[in-house]
């Protein structure tokens, strides 16, 4: 079967953060996305769990998939939305089977 190159596009952002993140992308040209929610995890300031934050809303993680001549527009996009919030951002080379769709 033949695949096509691809880059998976990972953000993982504050969860009030993703509506901007959501528009931020669409205005890059990025056609869809999947959100899903973010248990728990360490970093920087130690480990955190969403039962542990008291009032907030926790993280989400961001995933896209795209054509790799899109990546710089879509990067540039999301860093504007989380280089002044807690947030990673990473980018995976990976395969698809139907390019069309992205």
């Amino acid at each position: 079967m033949q695949t096509h190159e691809a880059r998976r596009v990972e953000i993982i952002i504050e969860a009030p953060m993703e509506r901007r993140l959501a528009e931020a992308l669409t205005g890059a040209g990025v056609t869809g996305f999947t959100v899903l929610p973010v248990l728990g995890g360490s970093g920087r300031s130690g480990q955190w769990s969403r039962e542990g934050q008291v009032g907030r809303s926790g993280m989400v993680a961001v995933i896209c998939i795209v054509r790799p001549e899109r990546v710089d527009a879509l990067l540039e996009a999301a860093f504007r939305v989380v280089e002044r919030h807690i947030g990673v951002v990473s980018v995976t080379p990976c395969a698809v089977l139907r390019a069309e769709r992205f």
